[in-house]
C-alpha cells in the first residue's frame, strides 16, 4: 500500500518532467490568385525573396512587398490553390542545395531532382541571391577559359563544356524556357562525351511556370558559386537570357510593376547585372577560384541594339555575335568579326595565341569587307588577289565540325600557317583535308612541337623556324 507522502512524490516527479511547448507560426491567407501570382494578407513580417508554402505544399516566394499584402509568385501550379487558403512562413530566403552530390544530376531552380536518380545527398545550401565579391576580392582577367572553335550558339556551350574535360572545372548548364527535349537531348549528349561527370544541368523549362524560369539563372550560380568558394573553378552558362528577362516581365506585369522600355520593368538592368557580377577570380589569399559566366542572348532579326542585348553588353567583358547568313552560307564558327568584341583585349589570352592571332580579327574584317566589294568588280589589283586569297583560306582553317574542341596547340599550328602564307598555294577545297592531315602528320613526327605550346605556351624563334619547317615538309608528302 502507497503511503501519500509516496504518491505526492511521484506525481511532483511527472509534474516537473512535463514541459509546455508553444510554438508560434507566422500564417496568412490568400487573398486573390492567378496566373502563378498570389496576393497574401497577414504576412506582415515576411521578407523579400523568403520562401513560403501554400496548404498543398507548393513553395512559393515573396516578390513583393506592400501596405496590406505580400505579392507571392508561385513554383508550380497554381490550380490547388484558391482565395482564403493558409500560406506559412519559412524563415528562409530561397536556397538550393550545393557540392559534388550535384555532378551528373538534371535538377530544377529548387534544387529538387529530374533525372529519376534518387534525391540530392548534401547537407550544404546556399541562398540562390548573394552579393558578389568586392572589387577588393578579385584579381583582374588574365586567364583563359578554352572553348575551342565552334560552330552554333548551343554547340559553343556544348563545345565549351566538353573542352574542360581534363581541367578540372565544375560546369552548370542552366537551360531557361527550352523545350525539355531539348534538355533531354542535351543531357544525353554530355554523357555520350564523358561530360556529365563534371556537369549539372539545371532546368526551368518552357512548360514550368515564369517564376522558376526567373529563378533558375540565380541557382545555377549559387551551385557554380561553391566551386569558386572553395578554391576551385566553374564555369555557369544561361541559355538563354532573353526568355529569363521575359519571363521576369511577365511576373512584373501580373504583380503590377509599373512597364518602362518594351514593358520591361525599370529594374531588368539589375536583374542581369546582379547575377553577372558573382562571376569572378577571387584574390590568390582568398583561394583563388574563379566563376566563369557565357550568358546567351537571342535578338530579334539580328538587332544587337535592342534593350535586353544592350544592356547584357554593357555588363560582360565583350560578345560573341553569330551571324545567321554566316552560318547558312557555310561559315561555321558564324562569327561576325565586325560586332564581336573583347573588353579585356589580350589580357586573358595565351601569349602562343597573341602571337599567332594578333590580326586575324582585323584581317578577317578586312577580308569580308573586300569580298562585299569584289563582287560589284571584276577588275581587281594584285595585292587585292592575295589579300582575298589569304582570306578565304583563314575562314577556312577557322571551320569546325560540332561537339569537337580543338586543343590549343592545334589552333595556334594551323592558325600560324595560315598567316605566315604557307597555304596561299593550297586550293580553297582542300584546306580542311590538309588541316586535319598536317595535324595528324606534326602529331606522329613533330610531337615536340604540340609539347612545347602546351607547356610553355609561348612561341620562341626556333619554335618559329620549326613549325615552318613541319608544315613545308608536310606539303611536299601532301597530294589531292
Amino acid at each position: 500500500m502507497l503511503k501519500p507522502e509516496e504518491v505526492t512524490q511521484v506525481i511532483e516527479k511527472e509534474i516537473r518532467k512535463y514541459q509546455t511547448r508553444i510554438e508560434l507560426e507566422s500564417v496568412g491567407y490568400v487573398l486573390q490568385v492567378g496566373d502563378g501570382i498570389a496576393r497574401v494578407y497577414g504576412l506582415e513580417e515576411a521578407m523579400a525573396g523568403e520562401l513560403v508554402i501554400f496548404h498543398d505544399g507548393t513553395p512559393g516566394m515573396v516578390l513583393n512587398l506592400e501596405h496590406h499584402h505580400v505579392g507571392v509568385v508561385i513554383f508550380g501550379a497554381d490550380r490547388q490553390i484558391k482565395e482564403g487558403d493558409q500560406v506559412k512562413r519559412t524563415g528562409k530566403i530561397a536556397q538550393v542545395p550545393v557540392g559534388d552530390a550535384l555532378k551528373g544530376r538534371v535538377v530544377n531552380p529548387l534544387g529538387e531532382p529530374l533525372d529519376g536518380k534518387g534525391p540530392i545527398a548534401s547537407n550544404k545550401m546556399r541562398p540562390v541571391e548573394a552579393i558578389p565579391p568586392s572589387v577588393v576580392k578579385r584579381q583582374p582577367v588574365k586567364e583563359p577559359l578554352q572553348t575551342g572553335i565552334q560552330t552554333g550558339k548551343t554547340a559553343i556551350l556544348l563545345d565549351t563544356i566538353l573542352h574542360q574535360k581534363t581541367t578540372g572545372v565544375q560546369c552548370i548548364y542552366v537551360a531557361i524556357g527550352q523545350k525539355l527535349s531539348t534538355v533531354v537531348t542535351l543531357a544525353e549528349t554530355l554523357k555520350k562525351y564523358g561530360a556529365m561527370e563534371y556537369t549539372t544541368i539545371v532546368s526551368a523549362s518552357s512548360e514550368d511556370p515564369a517564376p522558376l524560369q526567373y529563378l533558375a539563372p540565380y541557382a545555377g550560380t549559387a551551385i557554380a558559386e561553391e566551386s569558386m568558394y572553395s578554391g576551385k573553378h566553374a564555369l555557369v552558362v544561361y541559355d538563354d537570357l532573353s526568355k529569363h528577362a521575359v519571363a521576369y516581365r511577365q511576373m512584373s506585369l501580373l504583380l503590377q510593376r509599373p512597364p518602362g522600355r518594351e514593358a520591361y520593368p525599370g529594374d531588368v538592368f539589375y536583374l542581369h547585372s546582379r547575377l553577372l557580377e558573382r562571376a569572378a577570380k577571387l584574390r590568390d589569399d582568398l583561394g583563388g577560384g574563379s566563376l566563369t559566366a557565357l550568358p546567351v542572348i537571342e535578338t530579334q532579326l539580328g538587332d544587337i541594339s535592342a534593350y535586353i542585348p544592350t544592356n547584357v553588353i554593357s555588363i560582360t567583358d565583350g560578345q560573341i555575335y553569330l551571324e545567321s547568313d554566316l552560318f547558312y552560307g557555310g561559315v561555321r564558327p558564324a562569327i561576325n568579326v565586325g560586332l564581336s568584341v573583347s573588353r579585356v583585349g589580350g589580357n586573358a589570352q595565351t601569349k602562343a595565341m597573341k602571337q599567332v592571332a594578333g590580326m586575324l580579327r582585323l584581317s578577317l574584317a578586312q577580308y569580308r569587307e573586300l569580298q562585299a566589294f569584289a563582287q560589284l568588280s571584276t577588275d581587281l589589283d594584285k595585292a587585292t588577289q592575295d589579300q582575298l586569297a589569304r582570306g578565304e583560306r583563314m575562314t577556312e582553317i577557322l571551320k569546325q565540325d560540332d561537339l569537337s574542341p580543338m586543343p590549343l596547340e592545334h589552333q595556334v599550328v594551323i592558325i600560324f600557317a595560315g598567316n605566315e602564307g604557307l597555304l596561299d598555294d593550297i586550293p580553297v577545297g582542300q584546306i580542311s583535308q590538309f588541316e586535319t592531315r598536317l595535324l595528324d602528320f606534326i602529331d606522329q613526327n613533330y610531337l615536340d612541337i604540340f609539347h612545347e605550346i602546351s607547356q610553355k605556351k609561348v612561341i620562341s624563334d626556333p619554335l618559329k623556324e620549326k613549325m615552318k619547317q613541319a608544315v613545308l615538309k608536310f606539303k611536299q608528302t601532301f597530294k589531292v
